[in-house]
């Protein structure tokens, strides 16, 4: 007990001479680190941060065993590691900047919140009208939602488009003899961002013998990010979804509606579009009713 008070007096000396800007400069680190980890963890980055880590540890071992050559050379690579990390992570530090400077700071306006949920809404519908009639002439299509992993290395390999996301628009894309229809398309917050994008292809040996190259696409694009792909035969016209690496077949339209609402859109914004569906005819009714009183 006589240590264990002993500890908490230390510990509570040390707080006491600890100051307000002491306290900003840990939560400044600790806001790095966090966003830095953020950024590792949803990223293709994740395998160069692991090897960060063991060439720090390789430093660690080299300077607590003394081994002066293996120290010597590690610590000089050291002084190239900043030039270096610019180089491996200038995508991710770019997307950062990008966000700081506009589309993550929309998120702090409900109005664009709202307005993009709307889009994504909007989009699922077109997608589900699409999937339906390709489904019936057995049309192949291939569908990446983004969701929170950015996918612009995916989005480079196609074509950019930037546009309102259309049934009309996404049959033509993937009309047979259409430039872009042996590639996927790329959906980011309810618009069309590129087409004709090459997929990962899965390596897991246990999928079935007849999937075929846009399904094995469909799923490592799931396996590889969390990414929502709707999928659509070409030899069955049947409507599949893939995510993170599991493959639901044979879907109905409303059955593919609801999944793709339920995984793309919060719960909290289906529930105030419903509400609003639900008050509409009633609001439609006291229009009315007002108008009319009003030419009396």
């Amino acid at each position: 007990m006589e240590v264990f008070a002993r500890v908490i007096r230390g510990a509570w000396r040390y707080v006491t001479t600890v100051g307000i800007k002491d306290y900003l400069d840990i939560a400044l680190i600790a806001c790095g680190l966090y966003w830095l980890l953020k950024l590792v963890g949803k990223s293709r980055a994740v395998s160069l941060g692991k090897g960060v880590v063991v060439f720090l540890f390789a430093l660690w071992i080299s300077g607590t065993l003394k081994l002066q050559g293996v120290y010597y050379i590690l610590s000089h690579m050291v002084e190239l590691g900043v030039l270096a990390a610019v180089v491996l992570f200038q995508p991710e530090i770019r997307r950062i900047l990008e966000q700081l400077g506009s589309s993550r700071l929309s998120k702090l306006n409900p109005f664009a919140h709202v307005q993009q949920s709307s889009a994504i809404g909007s989009a699922i519908d077109q997608t589900v009208i699409a999937c339906t009639d390709m489904s019936k002439s057995r049309t192949g299509l291939l569908i990446v939602f983004e969701r929170e992993m950015k996918l612009d290395d995916i989005a480079r390999t196609g074509t950019i488009v930037d546009a309102q996301v259309s049934a009309e628009l996404l049959k033509n894309i993937f009309f047979v003899k259409a430039a872009m229809h042996d590639g996927a398309v790329i959906i980011r917050d309810g618009r069309l961002l590129a087409g004709g994008c090459m997929l990962p292809l899965s390596h897991n040996a246990n999928l079935s013998r007849d999937l075929g190259m846009r399904h094995r696409a469909g799923i490592g694009m799931s396996e590889n990010s969390d990414a929502v792909v709707v999928i659509v035969s070409e030899e069955t016209g049947s409507i599949s979804v893939a995510i993170g690496g599991m493959l639901k077949r044979h879907l109905k339209a409303e059955t593919l509606e609801k999944l793709l609402r339920n995984e793309l859109l919060p719960q909290s914004t289906e529930e105030m579009q419903e509400k609003f569906r639900l008050h509409l005819p009633k609001l439609h009714r006291e229009g009315k009713e007002d108008g009319q009183n009003g030419d009396q």
